[in-house]
């Protein structure tokens, strides 16, 4: 096994709520004096807030939107300690790094809050705030800390969820952002961790009962799946796993970008990706204005994750808020293939210059100032004809298949893509545990048809391997169908009321959009509830 391999196995939701706890921590916590990735800098870790359910719900309840994560999450069953975990995992790089996260302990009386519990290893979704911390649930914008606690926590879960190297206290400089190696790796050294700090803590009735689920949402998604193949070729066995809105399938997804379906958040994507990925191959580039246009190449490399938010670089014109690409279309010019030229030209075209369906969804990607060369799409549409994604039919038009190219890509930048593609991470590999992969169908971030649909049918004869659309067009059915008419007729109620007065009197057409625009972090509550249930499945008597 490689570096992440044997040795390591020896967090969205609109929900905004401030814990009315106080911080406390033991008074032996000293650091641990090792810097061996997996081992804790700190022990035992430090208490940041304690709340008994009662206590937990009357902070849900105290909010319009807390009380709608308590409507779908359910009255806290248990109360949750919250514990800051600080601990020593490896970058891109192998660099030695301090990292952090949470441990989320269920605490209190009910048979399922003390003794045996099962462990959640949760991956949060991608977050540009440098400052994040997922376990500081008295952080008003730590919102998706504040989804896992209810929901699973506050249920009987002991949660372990990794902060990720650059962010917080890692002096890492970059985030090795959808690197599989890197970051499953932390994953494994953030539950070594946790096990160790667990009998260290006030809530040490608590105790790991040899269950093990894995999960995470978006980047986090793609994050846990990677995990999971880890976990198992290690020899772990690992009781269920699941993802909400994942970019599985990353060579296909990219594709389909640069072919002109641009994803909602794209410019805050690229140079995470980029940064990431040079680190890791060290040939993505030779300077950063190989990749990226002149107006914004400066200080690109430290951009993200950042302290100062999006918004504000969008202002001071560090980012362009959606102009991922030059709105005059690129020529690529094919020697000797005068065809093949213009079918690739018209390819790159930007979606106002089609009549697709989706033309005007897309088009925001397109303008001026933009953030990547005109050469990045010619090399990229260059190296896709030569060697095609399964998935990518943008040329042949011909029906998609789960496949890979098969060779690896010439392109560095789309070859880092295809390696981190978790159809080539598996392999002819499949997971032994019962996985479930969630998202939303009309998800404008990570494309649901491209992503998770991609690798249900990639593992189509695996019978342990099931997906959830929330949003189907074809109405509720099947064993989640409470929760799919649950955010269907949210959707039509909020999309109703932006039409109002009070919700910005917007026309049909303006309100769906605006729906659409924050659809991708809608969906996550709804398939955290999904997981649960999946879970709850496997959950061993007694545990």
């Amino acid at each position: 096994m490689d570096r992440f391999g044997a040795a390591r196995v020896a967090a969205v939701a609109a929900t905004a709520l401030l814990m009315g706890a106080c911080g406390s921590s033991t008074s032996t916590s000293t650091g641990s004096g090792a810097t061996a990735h997996g081992t804790l800098a700190e022990d035992p870790p430090l208490r940041i807030a304690s709340l008994d359910a009662a206590a937990f719900q009357a902070n849900l309840s105290a909010s319009t939107a807390g009380a709608q994560l308590l409507q779908l999450a359910g009255a806290p069953t248990c109360g949750v300690d919250f514990y800051y975990l600080k601990f020593w995992t490896l970058g891109g790089a192998q660099e030695v790094t301090e990292s952090s996260g949470a441990l989320m302990v269920p605490t209190g009386a009910a048979p399922a809050c003390s003794g045996p519990r099962p462990i959640l290893l949760y991956a949060h979704a991608t977050q540009t705030n440098k400052l994040a911390n997922i376990a500081d649930i008295t952080d008003p914008s730590n919102t998706e800390g504040a989804l896992i606690a209810a929901m699973f926590a506050a249920q009987g879960y002991i949660v372990v969820a990794p902060n990720y190297a650059g962010y917080d206290i890692s002096t890492l400089g970059y985030h090795p952002f959808l690197d599989a190696q890197q970051q499953s790796g932390e994953m494994l050294d953030a539950l070594a961790a946790a096990r160790t700090a667990l009998p260290h803590t006030f809530a040490s009735a608590t105790s790991d009962s040899g269950q093990l689920f894995v999960s995470g949402y978006s980047e986090g998604a793609h994050v846990a799946l990677a995990t999971l193949k880890v976990l198992e070729a290690g020899g772990a066995e690992v009781t269920a796993a699941a993802g909400g809105s994942g970019p599985y399938a990353l060579e296909a997804l990219l594709d389909a970008i640069m072919f002109g379906d641009v994803d909602i958040g794209s410019t805050e994507f690229a140079p995470l990706l980029s940064t990431s990925y040079q680190h890791e191959y060290g040939n993505i580039y030779s300077t950063p204005g190989d990749i990226y246009t002149s107006t914004y190449a400066t200080g690109i490399e430290t951009l993200l994750p950042s302290a100062t938010p999006v918004d504000t670089l969008f202002q001071e014109g560090k980012l362009p808020e959606t102009a991922l690409f030059d709105s005059t279309t690129p020529t690529v010019t094919v020697p000797g293939n005068t065809l093949l030229s213009g079918e690739l030209t018209a390819a790159l075209q930007a979606p106002a210059a089609d009549s697709s369906a989706e033309a005007p969804l897309f088009d925001a990607g397109f303008g001026t100032p933009y953030l990547l060369n005109d050469s990045v799409r010619v090399d990229w549409a260059l190296d896709a004809a030569s060697d095609p994604d399964g998935e990518d039919s943008p040329l042949t038009g011909a029906p998609a298949a789960p496949t890979l190219a098969p060779a690896p890509p010439s392109y560095p930048w789309r070859n880092a893509f295809y390696q981190n593609d978790m159809r080539y991470w598996y392999g002819s590999l499949a997971p032994s545990a019962p996985l479930l992969m969630c998202g939303g169908e009309n998800d404008p971030t990570v494309f649901f048809p491209v992503d998770t649909l991609t690798m249900a049918a990639y593992w189509s004869a695996v019978p342990t391997v099931s997906t959830l659309d929330v949003d189907p067009a074809t109405g509720p059915s099947g064993p989640y169908a409470a929760i799919q008419s649950t955010f269907q007729t949210n959707e039509a109620s909020e999309i109703a009321y932006l039409q109002t007065p009070a919700g910005g009197g917007l026309s049909a057409a303006a309100a769906e959009t605006e729906f659409v625009e924050g659809y991708h972090t809608t969906v996550a509550p709804y398939c955290a509830l999904a997981i649960r249930a999946f879970f709850s499945n496997f959950i061993g008597a007694g545990s």
